[in-house]
């Protein structure tokens, strides 16, 4: 019976030994769980701020490097020195490209030797190719050729100008830009030349270009670009030299006239172009790209269809076909009255 008594309070001594030790180890575990969930979120937090403050330390370095970028970009570009990136400054360092500029006798000569005789050749270089014969199909096989030799020039920039990333490509920006454009004035010119307007002159006086000049080479690369106003400013301005306007009222229609309204509107519609495509373009699609704008196929992609725009304008005018029909918005243009018809500037549309 002792026995049993004894053997009953070892066991019920256990038990409660037993439970005991239960109830520990759940404390501890409880209390390990806790510290454990403790120590997670506390890491947790750590690792999240530790990220939110990369992330802001990396957008302050892209934007502090586009903003130095942007800034070298402006100051390489301004060359006019008017305060701001505009067609003026490209059609510049275009024209300060050697090679860019295009002597018009030079270049008739030229391309009309092997299929004409000296007396044609002659009178397109006194008067034009119309006057001299040369029919507008005829014309069109060499202004093909111009657009298509001067796209395979221009398709090979890229390659020159390749650069590493960084600020390092936001050097070669003005280089890749005005290679672009001045290829683009290349074309302008042979195809201007080809389609019966007299010589322009893109000599630098000191360290200026003609504003004259300037502005009909605004007016081409308004129609490369479809601007429809430059469109018919050019085709009056053909339709006036066809009929004989004198170069001092052409002047005056282009640089204070009735022209000089569609120039500041194109000029005013290729800033906000470059503002975009330039610089905010840039940064967004061709920092991934050696070569900077023109290493990801623009040039092969859209020179072409520019050029092609301008040849179709020049086509049919009163200087390139004979039996051209003059419109109403070529006749909008009074150029006998545009030294003292001044207009304010107009808004594009």
């Amino acid at each position: 019976m002792a026995l049993k008594k004894l053997g009953n309070s070892i066991s019920n001594i256990a038990g409660e030994i037993g439970k005991t030790a239960v109830n520990a180890s759940q404390k501890v575990a409880s209390n390990i769980s806790k510290i454990d969930k403790d120590k997670i979120n506390e890491l947790r937090d750590n690792v999240t701020d530790n990220a939110h403050k990369l992330v802001e330390k990396a957008s302050s370095k892209v934007k502090e490097g586009v903003n130095k970028s942007t800034e070298i970009v402006n100051n390489v570009m301004d060359v006019n020195g008017d305060g701001q990136v505009d067609i003026e400054d490209v059609i510049i360092m275009g024209l300060k490209i050697p090679g860019i500029c295009i002597k018009r006798e030079e270049f008739l000569r030229g391309e009309f030797m092997k299929d004409f005789p000296q007396e044609t050749i002659d009178d397109a270089i006194a008067f034009n190719p119309a006057h001299a014969g040369i029919t507008t199909k005829e014309i069109e096989k060499y202004a093909d050729e111009v657009i298509k030799y001067e796209r395979n020039c221009v398709s090979g920039i890229s390659a020159a100008l390749s650069t590493p990333g960084g600020f390092a490509m936001a050097a070669t920006i003005p280089a890749d830009i005005a290679q672009y454009y001045g290829y683009m004035l290349r074309v302008t010119q042979k195809l201007l030349y080809l389609y019966g307007f007299p010589e322009i002159d893109v000599t630098e006086k000191g360290k200026k270009f003609d504003t004259e000049t300037l502005n009909i080479l605004t007016l081409c690369l308004g129609v490369m670009y479809g601007v429809a106003s430059a469109n018919n400013a050019l085709k009056a301005i053909a339709k006036a030299l066809g009929s004989g306007v004198q170069k001092q009222l052409m002047k005056k229609a282009l640089t204070k006239g009735t022209i000089y309204p569609i120039v500041k509107s194109v000029a005013k519609w290729f800033g906000v172009k470059m503002t975009k495509e330039v610089f905010t373009g840039f940064f967004k699609h061709a920092i991934p790209v050696v070569g900077g704008v023109i290493g990801g196929g623009l040039t092969y992609v859209s020179f072409k269809p520019c050029c092609d725009k301008l040849k179709a304008s020049l086509q049919d005018t009163l200087l390139s076909n004979p039996d051209h029909e003059v419109t109403e918005e070529e006749n909008a243009f009074d150029f006998e009255d545009a030294e003292i018809i001044e207009y304010g500037e107009e808004s594009e549309e």
